[in-house]
């Protein structure tokens, strides 16, 4: 991250409003160090600022500097905000010190209404129970047994309670509270997964070993990247409470569209509780990445004297090709896959990595590799079409169209009415004049199964176009291009056929459109139809 640059104070005020500015630019770019420094002058300079505080908050948090949020934190509770962000940055930093009592008095002491209730609830029975574990508590488990009130405890709640259970040294309890609890949904698997490596871990291995076997998630090869992490026992409470929250944590973060602080909240509170937790790295990875800061991300996978696991280092080699390393990611993604070689997933994302780089060679070989883990069941059978549809793809780069034709009919016979097995096929041949009626058939009955899908109906309107078709290639590429105006493909596809259509302002005003969004070759085609208009040589692929 960038330092942030001093402001020198002075008398007239200037430096607060310069550090404010200062910390804006920061916030903006995501650079929550730089905006926390100079929010900290802000403070010096104009401490009762209104809404100061929080914002020295969220950036501590978000930057993880756990002084700087605890005194935010506290400075705002005193003032009589009970902030959510607060009271968990409180409770967290009062069990590290193993002041219970405190814990207990910061997660009781909030009656405001400020949206964080439906969001305390997911963490409020684990807190209680985890901190009576602290305290030595009877029955520390049951605030998490009462949380559904008179209904039977979630599952996942009560696979927490047996950890506390465990923590608190009643095994036997523990063991019969999961023998009664069905691990269902993902979440309670997770935390079943969990307790049967604690179970393991306090030498309860029969108990260990039959709840593993009513796993679903852990029967066969384990495709959950969570799950992909090894096993870690909990026996404390700050170890216990950071494995829930790095499982919101890394709930929110892969949920689409959710907020990046709340998944940064929770995957920070796990981080400052329990730094050691692979699950707590994991998700605090995933809650940098969500909020923007893949380099942030990155270097804390780069960082640290354990190695890590193949799936952590799988999650690296990602964002260095996101951050251009394609070299680099594709031969971490190699070795990663190599170290895990029963989990078909990772060596899928190896293949989704070479696939961006040029190394071919690479990518024929994460293909084979996957290809060999395939038997002849349906799932199988669909993913073994779009493996053959991928390597059919590499071969039309070589300019292997015989070989690639083959592939692709291999594919049609597994997946004969896949709307997207049948655009590539179509639009393959149709792109290089074959076939052309088998082709257009083929595209036709992929427009037909899915309209709505931008990609096969810019075929559909190309392989018009390419028939004489123009009068129904117009609107369907006008179709495609409203769906997806960043495609210069599509874009240029329209222009093309607005030229052949007599409609010459319209294709230069497309062309044009076009040529902001291309590169190379391409560029280079819309520059020349800019100057000479369409003609056979520079009309699209």
């Amino acid at each position: 991250m960038a330092a942030a640059v001093p402001v020198q104070a002075s008398s007239d005020g200037g430096a607060a409003l310069k550090a404010l500015a200062r910390a804006r630019l920061a916030e903006d770019v995501g650079d929550p160090v730089a905006a926390l420094s100079a929010l900290t002058l802000v403070a010096s300079e104009a401490p009762d600022l209104p809404g100061l505080r929080g914002r020295m908050l969220e950036q501590a948090i978000d930057a993880g500097d756990l002084a700087a949020a605890r005194t935010a934190a506290l400075r705002l509770w005193q003032e009589g905000s009970r902030r959510f962000d607060a009271q968990l940055v409180l409770v967290v930093d009062a069990m590290r010190r193993g002041d219970w009592k405190s814990a207990r008095a910061y997660l009781g002491d909030r009656s405001d209404k400020s949206g964080g209730d439906a969001i305390a609830k997911l963490i409020q029975p684990a807190f209680t129970s985890w901190i009576a574990v602290g305290a030595r508590e009877k029955l520390p488990e049951q605030a998490l047994l009462d949380a559904a009130g008179k209904a039977r405890p979630e599952p996942a709640l009560a696979f927490e309670a047996a950890l506390v259970q465990l923590a608190a040294k009643r095994p036997a309890d523990a063991v019969a509270l999961a023998q009664r609890t069905a691990p269902t949904d993902r979440t309670s698997q997770l935390v079943a997964l969990r307790l049967a490596a604690s179970f393991q871990a306090a030498g309860e291995g029969k108990a260990a070993e039959a709840l593993r076997g009513r796993i679903a998630l852990a029967a066969g090869g384990r495709e959950d990247p969570v799950l992909l992490l090894p096993d870690q026992p909990v026996s404390t409470p700050r170890a216990g409470m950071a494995q829930w929250l790095a499982m919101l944590g890394d709930g929110f973060a892969r949920m689409p569209n959710s907020s990046p602080q709340l998944s940064m909240l929770f995957a920070r509170s796990a981080w400052w509780l329990d730094e050691r937790d692979w699950t707590t790295r994991s998700a605090l990875v995933e809650a940098l990445d969500h909020g923007g800061r893949g380099a942030d991300a990155a270097a804390l996978l780069a960082s640290g004297r354990t190695a890590l696991p193949p799936v952590l280092q799988m999650r690296r080699a990602e964002l260095m090709a996101e951050a251009g390393d394609l070299t680099g990611a594709v031969a971490l993604a190699e070795s990663s896959a190599a170290a895990a070689p029963s989990a078909r997933s990772m060596l899928v994302r190896f293949a989704d990595i070479a696939r961006q780089s040029d190394d071919r060679a690479a990518t024929e070989r994460a293909y084979a590799a996957v290809e060999a883990t395939l038997d002849d069941g349906n799932e199988d059978r669909a993913l073994q079409g779009t493996l053959l549809v991928a390597r059919a793809d590499l071969r039309l780069q070589a300019n292997d169209w015989d070989d690639a034709s083959a592939l692709i009919e291999k594919a049609l016979a597994l997946r004969p009415d896949d709307p997207a097995v049948l655009n590539f096929a179509g639009y393959s041949s149709i792109e290089r004049r074959k076939n052309i009626d088998q082709s257009l058939k083929r595209i036709e009955a992929a427009w037909h199964a899915e309209p709505q899908n931008a990609a096969i109906t810019d075929s559909l309107g190309w392989a018009y176009f390419l028939t004489g078709r123009t009068a129904e290639a117009v609107p369907l590429l006008e179709q495609a291009q409203a769906s997806e105006p960043a495609n210069a493909v599509i874009v240029e596809h329209l222009g093309d056929a607005y030229w052949q259509a007599g409609r010459r302002f319209q294709a230069r005003y497309t062309w044009r459109a076009a040529a902001l969004l291309a590169e190379d070759d391409m560029a280079v085609r819309l520059g020349e139809k800019l100057r000479d208009g369409l003609t056979p040589t520079t009309t699209a692929p």
